[in-house]
């Protein structure tokens, strides 16, 4: 069974002492260390759509989680993470499979999200092979890529009769770095999501790559049929640089498809989760992964281990809480906007919106403490709560923190991150005294599909001119939707999405619930309710206008748009239920959208986010390195980044100063360690202890003053400097 502490790591961040501080009051003293610049936060100008934060169960490797575990992960109450967001295992072994309901049914009962990866398909499907020089590794045979495209949809229909209605399923974990499982090369990943991707009944991501290798990814973003087989682009980050988050061909050829970030630990997996300040290095992740990356999931390794956010014995960790900080302010749902992401060295910012609120997220990886100022433009706040996580605190709540303008003075300790959570007016809906439109007496449905803003509504029916909401403002799965007098409850609050085929998902304000056709039946009468997401048809709706009027048709994808939202027999009293019928076009099925926030601007074209400045790793050269045979100008340093006995981690970094750039090139060294993997290059062969490694196929172009980073994984404990380098 494979280890994930064998993963590449993240550099340990430097042990530094922290500032005790206090929230900085308008007339802040001379004292105070001040920002570069202030932070500006534009709610108008909008950038991704959060999908959630969480982490892996694994029963068949480790024990599940209990039960008070599940609510300490996915609750949202005090001492509880927030997270949204569940990845499990599918087993080679079916007789696996069962393991994995227990918690994945707590969490959709929580309202999170529920995602799969294997590791290995059946063993009847596989074969050995050579690959680099070494033997007995493993591929899916080309005849079986049919069988297991059957087989992830078995694991789809299992866990649904089970209760868990998956959100997505991924092909491959980490195909590119698979010594102890199955290996795919970009060209067997294509030929699978194009050929064979398309028959699976569920969302399919792909690729996972380990360190986000963009060309495991590129051939799939390149070809239009395996691209519309791809709904979620997911990707590791093992030491992933900030300037290796960001995906111009992904923006460019990827719209309407999700960007998830599925799996890392940081910064180490040697360490107490509790260490710090080196848990802070999570909170810094997060922010690159959201700000720069522009990821709408982040997925933790282990929910529960000692490097983990929750510790064994079921408590959160400092790197809990550093997730936290995010996790339970940035629901799904939310949208990230722009924000001042670097007011200063090593300060970083980011900012969302969703269900009334603002939410800014600032992470001060510096010693010393900085006052930092805060506007908010294209909305306006009424209220700011601080939640903070220092060297001794967390999750620390200071409430009502004194407005300047509109915005907000705060400091931030050294070495802390600090969560502003701002109410914005305009979130409380008052009842129209008059019909808000005036329903035409016989009405014709013109059928021409309307495309709302995704933003925060109220739906108000024009009938009854009520508001639907959900049954005693209580989020839970199968609650009844009906009629209610307008009262701004967050069971009124309904936030809108727009699909990439032309739906809207309508998500509550409650919790993560989505409005659901029960069972996604298509027939006259089918109760309308609130359900933990699943991406299914029962979840997707289609506005529709109607003739002779400024009311909407909600039509549902569970009858094909043939039937619609309808308030039971013309009801008008509070507590009326809300059904699917065949659209007729009356007032009892027409609904006027109300923005939540009054204030709220169209959103304006996105801007290329802030780029995080990627930090020098801390760790220094364990050894003098053996540079010989080096041209003049190329330098070479090596170094250990971890160890666990049986292996270890090494790093190469190869700078040129030559002055002259290289379009391609391959450096070999004698090493005494036998290499199983490598990444930041391409590992051509080693033979004996002769390592040929070439330039990465998706970067040729040594440039004056470059550096490559090539970091691999070798068995062994022979961790001395390679010898007799040459380079060309």
């Amino acid at each position: 069974m494979m280890k994930k502490t064998l993963k590449a790591l993240c550099v340990m961040a430097t042990s530094l002492a922290l500032a005790v501080s206090t929230l900085m009051p308008a007339n802040f003293t001379t004292q105070k260390v001040k920002a570069a610049s202030d932070v500006t936060v534009n709610l108008a100008s909008e950038k991704q759509s959060m999908q959630g934060i969480g982490g892996i169960n694994h029963p068949v490797w480790t024990s599940d989680l209990t039960s008070s575990q599940r609510e300490t992960a996915f609750g949202n109450g005090d001492n509880q993470l927030g997270f949204t967001v569940l990845r499990i295992h599918v087993d080679e072994n079916k007789n696996n499979w069962s393991k994995e309901l227990a918690t994945a049914k707590a969490a959709v009962a929580k309202g999170a999200l529920v995602f799969a990866s294997p590791w290995n398909p059946p063993a009847s499907m596989c074969e050995k092979f050579t690959r680099n020089g070494k033997g007995n590794q493993q591929r899916l045979k080309y005849s079986s890529y049919g069988a297991y495209a059957d087989y992830l949809n078995e694991f789809v229909t299992y866990m649904k009769n089970n209760g868990v209605n998956l959100y997505a399923i991924s092909v491959q974990n980490e195909p590119d770095y698979a010594d102890t499982w199955t290996w795919w090369t970009p060209q067997e990943m294509l030929n699978f999501m194009k050929n064979y991707a398309g028959r699976i009944n569920c969302k399919v991501m792909a690729p996972e790559s380990f360190q986000y290798v963009k060309s495991m990814s590129d051939p799939i973003l390149n070809d239009p049929t395996a691209l519309a087989n791809m709904d979620i682009l997911g990707t590791h980050f093992y030491g992933t640089q900030p300037n290796g988050m960001t995906y111009p061909l992904f923006k460019q050829k990827g719209q309407g498809k999700e960007l998830w970030m599925t799996e890392v630990y940081v910064p180490d997996s040697t360490s107490s989760a509790d260490a710090w300040p080196n848990a802070l290095q999570v909170s810094v992740n997060m922010h690159n992964a959201f700000a720069v990356g522009d990821m709408q999931a982040y997925v933790w390794w282990y929910i529960r281990r000692s490097y983990g956010p929750m510790k064994e014995n079921g408590s959160i960790s400092k790197r809990g809480y550093c997730m936290a900080q995010y996790s339970k302010f940035v629901r799904r749902g939310y949208v990230r906007v722009d924000a001042t992401a670097n007011p200063s060295s090593k300060v970083y910012v980011s900012a969302y919106k969703g269900d009334g609120k603002a939410v800014i997220v600032a992470v001060n990886d510096n010693d010393s403490q900085y006052t930092q100022k805060f506007n908010v433009s294209n909305g306006t706040i009424k209220k700011v709560d601080r939640y903070r996580t220092s060297s001794n605190e967390n999750l620390a709540k200071t409430s009502n923190l004194e407005l300047t303008g509109n915005g907000f003075y705060a400091t931030l300790p050294g070495r802390s991150v600090s969560t502003f959570v701002c109410d914005l007016t305009g979130s409380t809906p008052q009842p129209s005294t008059q019909p808000s439109v005036e329903p035409s007496k016989d009405p014709v449905i013109s059928g021409n599909t309307v495309k709302l803003e995704d933003g925060l509504y109220y739906i108000k029916n024009v009938n009854a001119q009520k508001y639907l909401q959900v049954k005693d403002n209580t989020g839970k799965n199968v609650q009844n939707v009906e009629l209610g007098a307008g009262s701004g409850a967050a069971g009124q609050k309904w936030y809108l999405s727009n699909t990439s085929d032309g739906y809207i998902t309508l998500k509550s304000s409650l919790g993560d619930f989505m409005l659901d056709i029960g069972n996604g039946v298509d027939e006259d009468g089918a109760n309308v309710q609130i359900y933990a997401s699943h991406g299914g048809a029962a979840q997707q709706f289609q506005v529709k206008s109607a003739s002779g009027s400024n009311g909407y048709i909600i039509a549902t994808k569970a009858s094909s748009t043939t039937k619609a939202l309808d308030a039971s027999e013309n009801g008008t009293a509070d507590g009326t239920n809300v059904i699917q019928w065949t659209i007729n076009g009356k007032a009892n099925q027409q609904w006027i959208f109300e923005k939540v926030n009054e204030t709220s601007v169209s959103p304006q074209p996105s801007q290329t986010p802030s780029q995080a400045p990627s930090q020098a790793p801390s760790q220094e050269p364990s050894q003098k390195p053996e540079v010989s045979g080096l041209p003049s100008g190329i330098s070479c340093e090596y170094s250990i980044v971890s160890d666990w006995g049986s292996g270890f981690q090494g790093q190469i970094k190869l700078t040129n100063k030559s002055g002259k750039t290289y379009n391609g090139w391959t450096l070999s060294f004698n090493y005494n360690s036998s290499i199983s993997s490598l990444w930041g290059a391409e590992l051509a062969g080693q033979t004996g202890n002769k390592a040929v490694v070439k330039n990465p196929s998706w970067d040729a172009t040594f440039a004056p003053g470059a550096s490559v980073t090539i970091n691999f994984v070798a068995n062994g404990s022979d961790k001395s400097a390679p010898a007799n380098y040459t380079f060309g």
